[in-house]
C-alpha cells in the first residue's frame, strides 16, 4: 500500500473522483462567469489538473495556473487545450509572477484550506492582491463548518463513494480527526482499485485542512488589504445560511 501526503498519489484518481462527486457543484460555472464578466487574464491558485481552469481557457480567456504538486500539473499538461494555459509549479503563499497582472484570481474547490497558519493565510491573499489589475477580483471557496460535526473529535472510516478509472472500480473511504484548537481536520482517504472480485491496489492519502468561519474570512481579507468583501452561501450567490455547505468569497 502506497502512502503519501498531499496530491502526488491522488493525482491519478482526481479527475475520475471529481467527476463522480462534483457534477452539480456549480463552481466551474461560477468561476468561468467571473472570468467572462471581467475578461482576462485570469490566474488560478491551486489549479490542480485543470478541472476549473481549462473550461475558463476554452472560453478564449488568457489563463495562468499555479500548483505546488508536480503530479497534478503533469496530468493538467496531458489534457487537450492545456497548451493554451501558462503553468507554474509553486504555492499560493509564495509565488511571484513579476509584472503580470490579472483581472481575476481565484482558488477553487477549497484549496485555500491547505493554508494552516495565519502567516500563510495572510500571505496568499496579500500576494493575490499584489498581482491584481486595478479593480480586479480575488475569489475562492471553503466549506462552511457544521457545528454538529465539529462537536465530534473524530469520524471513523466510512465509504465516500466509488467511481470508474481505466475500466476498473475504485472505492473511496474517508476518516477524519479534528484538532478543534487549531481548527484543522486531518483527513485520511483510502482508495481501493478492484478488477471484478480482485482488489488490485490500495493507496492512502493524508492531508490537513483548516476550516474557517465567516467573520474570520472577512477579517483575514481586510487585513490583506481588500476594501470590499462579499461572502455567499452557494455558487448562485445566495446568502449564507446555517445549513450552507460552502462559503464563496469575492474580494476587491
Amino acid at each position: 500500500m502506497a502512502l503519501e501526503h498531499g496530491y502526488e498519489t491522488l493525482a491519478r484518481y482526481y479527475d475520475a473522483a471529481c467527476g463522480a462527486i462534483l457534477p452539480r457543484r456549480g463552481d466551474i460555472e461560477f468561476y468561468r462567469s467571473l472570468a467572462e464578466e471581467r475578461g482576462g487574464p485570469v490566474l488560478e491558485l491551486g489549479c490542480g489538473t485543470g478541472r476549473v481552469l481549462l473550461p475558463v481557457a476554452e472560453a478564449g480567456i488568457e489563463c495562468v495556473g499555479i500548483d505546488p504538486s508536480p503530479a497534478m500539473l503533469e496530468v493538467f499538461r496531458g489534457k487537450p487545450g492545456a497548451d493554451r494555459v501558462e503553468l507554474h509549479c509553486n504555492s499560493m503563499q509564495a509565488f511571484d509572477l513579476g509584472a503580470h497582472r490579472f483581472e481575476v484570481i481565484f482558488a477553487a474547490f477549497r484549496s485555500f484550506q491547505h493554508l494552516l497558519t495565519v502567516d500563510d493565510q495572510l500571505d496568499a491573499p496579500t500576494l493575490a492582491r499584489a498581482h491584481l489589475a486595478p479593480g480586479g477580483l480575488f475569489a475562492f471557496d471553503v466549506f462552511n463548518p457544521d457545528p454538529s460535526r465539529l462537536a465530534h473529535p473524530e469520524d471513523p472510516e466510512h465509504p465516500a463513494g466509488e467511481f470508474r478509472l481505466g475500466g476498473k472500480l475504485v472505492r473511496q473511504f474517508t476518516r477524519c480527526r479534528r484538532d478543534r484548537c487549531r481548527q484543522v481536520a486531518h483527513v485520511v482517504t483510502r482508495l481501493e482499485t478492484w478488477d471484478g472480485e480482485t482488489k488490485e491496489q490500495e493507496d492512502r492519502v493524508e492531508m490537513d485542512l483548516r476550516w474557517f468561519h465567516l467573520f474570520e474570512l472577512e477579517h483575514l481579507l481586510y487585513r490583506a488589504g481588500f476594501a470590499e468583501v462579499e461572502i455567499f452561501g452557494d455558487f448562485a450567490r445566495g446568502p449564507v445560511r446555517e445549513d450552507s455547505a460552502d462559503l464563496v468569497v469575492v474580494a476587491q
